[in-house]
């Protein structure tokens, strides 16, 4: 019998053991991940401002926008997905659809936060938080308007930013007694503010990795012996795209050819199996008429 998705994610976040879990922006770099051999794929907020509108990570994407990237991906892998929920688009009215809409999507874990609305990517500077008990009618909604019990509810503060470490900590207790199941207390600056995340609270955490980001990456092997159970790298995949892109592009405009480039070139063999051509091309011979 097939384990549900949300009991295969709840089993690996509970397992503390620093998992590694790269961010999609979209399908086809999901696809990568499940290839590579990951556990999870992260579906990043970021990355679909960043890769689907061509915007940065301040709140301009949609519910509708980031549930069609879910069901897309849900369509092609067969890992769990951690959906970012942002801010849950609104109140918590708009967190019981978000989190209806998300669920129906294909998330086996939905991440929400208290930044007010619209948000900002973590590591920005100018973050603004919601009070306490907003958030806890937020995650209370989350917990009530999913449909399976499994489904894990990641309740985010980005509260080390505006209130400091302790105030941190002390929402993310609130949260945990509003019913999260995971919680992510964003942008910590040192080695001993993540051992206290994962020392200090109850549920498992999440830690984020950012390239450039405002957080030390202390390696899994560490975060592991912290006790951290999700390791994000949320957009390292689209980060290497990008710089890629420029390389191979600027190298096309000013040489005229792929030549010089074409070693950062995936072969046109290699993106048709990225993207499962051969189980298409056996659809189409089963139902050749």
């Amino acid at each position: 019998m097939t384990v549900k998705k949300t009991k295969e994610l709840k089993s690996i976040v509970e397992r503390r053991g620093a998992t590694i879990v790269p961010g999609a922006p979209n399908a086809l770099f999901a696809r990568v991940i499940e290839d590579l051999g990951y556990e999870v794929v992260y579906i990043t907020g970021a990355g679909i401002a960043n890769m689907q509108l061509g915007v940065p990570d301040i709140g301009l994407s949609t519910i509708t926008e980031v549930a069609g990237v879910v069901s897309a991906t849900a369509d092609v892998i067969d890992i769990p997905i951690i959906v970012d929920a942002d801010t849950g688009f609104g109140n918590s009215l708009n967190m019981t659809r978000t989190v209806r809409m998300l669920e129906r999507a294909g998330a086996a874990g939905i991440q929400i936060e208290d930044q007010v609305f619209p948000k900002k990517c973590g590591h920005f500077s100018g973050k603004a938080v919601i009070p306490t008990h907003e958030m806890v009618a937020k995650i209370k909604a989350a917990v009530d308007a999913r449909g399976d019990a499994d489904m894990q509810i990641i309740a985010r503060t980005d509260a080390r930013a505006v209130e400091g470490i302790d105030q941190a900590l002390s929402r993310a207790h609130a949260y945990i007694e509003a019913g999260a199941d995971v919680t992510f207390v964003e942008a910590p600056t040192s080695y001993e503010e993540l051992a206290r995340i994962a020392s200090e609270l109850s549920v498992p955490q999440i830690a984020n990795i950012v390239y450039g980001g405002k957080t030390p990456d202390p390696g899994r092997a560490r975060l592991q012996e912290m006790g951290f159970s999700i390791v994000l790298y949320a957009n390292a995949a689209l980060q290497a795209a990008l710089r890629s892109s420029y390389e191979v592009l600027g190298s096309l405009m000013k040489n005229g050819s792929l030549d010089l480039v074409a070693d950062k070139l995936a072969t046109f063999d290699e993106r048709q199996q990225a993207v499962r051509k051969d189980l298409w091309d056996a659809l189409e011979e089963r139902y050749r008429v």
